[in-house]
């Protein structure tokens, strides 16, 4: 088995006789950060590599075994694939856009696990890549590239906008929108508008939260699970500018879209949006409106009913927090 990039990092770092906290000094990152590359569980930025490089006097060896790959399961055919399309864009097959897609769909699970932090480094380098290829790719292939291209650079955005980095969240999220549109995507370019919205909401910006939840409802193409949840989470911006009977419109709208979703099943881009998750955002729209009891059965259930993967993920934290508020107001 090749020597990974954690492994060359431990066995380079004892050859220098230096500790983790030394060698994380003269960095600079937090000695916890070298203990993660070391093992594999955190993946380092490019020029974090080739900074540790340097300073172990590996001329090279060390950076050449980082890889915006390093994340995701991928067995080594989808690695060799990535990597010859790397080399000979042109030569790109579905094959190959199916590995990125694969290794883009292990990330969002993780994230529900691990947190934003953790996985930027990985996420940042990978739509790196992917939109560098795209610019290479002309032809049949273009449009499935796009498609995956929009995923990875949304989900960076996704990230920065958990870790609250709003301003590069935003870039992305447009630019994920923009290559939603040339993929002809319309699943990914609502959801790109959604996050959109959900960044507008933890900045307290209700306005922006309804325009940027009702541009991903009216979005063609959008899938109905997602249309729900852009309804209800628009009814909460309304109930938070003190237009009640707007707010309440539109959670009787998205009541009426129920039996429509449970015959369809959400985007694999989207996989959360399961009932489970619009009765905690439901929760939030009538902690909004004051309706503190109708809240608390919301957000409770929701929260009890999460899948177990989910429920120590950084995002229910604000669903958490909600359900703490409306008991204390019940």
């Amino acid at each position: 088995m090749a020597e990974t990039f954690g492994d060359a990092l431990r066995r380079l770092r004892v050859a220098r006789g230096l500790s983790q906290s030394k060698l994380a000094q003269r960095v600079p990152v937090h000695t916890s950060n070298v203990s993660r590359y070391e093992s594999g569980q955190q993946h380092p930025e490019e020029s974090i590599a080739a900074r540790l490089d340097e300073l172990l006097g590996a001329g090279g060896a060390l950076l050449a075994r980082w890889s915006p790959l390093d994340v995701g399961p991928l067995d080594a055919d989808q690695r060799d694939r990535i990597e010859y399309s790397r080399r000979f864009p042109g030569r790109i097959d579905e094959a190959a856009i199916s590995a990125l897609a694969d290794s883009l769909a292990a990330q969002r699970r993780l994230d529900d696990v691990l947190g934003p932090l953790p996985l930027l480094p990985a996420s940042i380098a990978q739509s790196e890549m992917v939109t560098g290829l795209l610019k290479e790719v002309n032809g049949p292939l273009r449009l499935q590239l796009a498609s995956v291209a929009s995923e990875h650079v949304q989900f960076a955005g996704w990230l920065h906008a958990e870790a609250r980095h709003d301003s590069e969240a935003m870039r992305l999220l447009c630019e994920a929108e923009e290559l939603a549109d040339e993929a002809a995507d319309g699943a990914l370019a609502a959801q790109a508008l959604n996050f959109k919205g959900y960044l507008a909401r933890q900045q307290g910006r209700p306005r922006a939260m309804i325009r940027g939840f009702l541009c991903a409802y009216h979005t063609p193409g959008a899938h109905v699970s997602q249309r729900i949840g852009d309804a209800i989470q628009a009814a909460q911006g309304y109930a938070k500018i003190v237009e009640r009977d707007e707010a309440l419109r539109l959670l009787d709208t998205a009541d009426g879209m129920i039996d429509d979703a449970g015959r369809d099943e959400p985007p694999g881009t989207a996989y959360w949006l399961t009932p489970t998750f619009h009765r905690l955002n439901s929760g939030l729209a009538h902690l909004a409106l004051g309706d503190n009891d109708v809240a608390v059965d919301h957000l409770q259930t929701g929260l009890g009913n999460l899948p177990e993967d989910q429920r120590g993920a950084e995002w229910t934290n604000e669903y958490r927090n909600g359900l703490d508020q409306a008991k204390a107001a019940s």
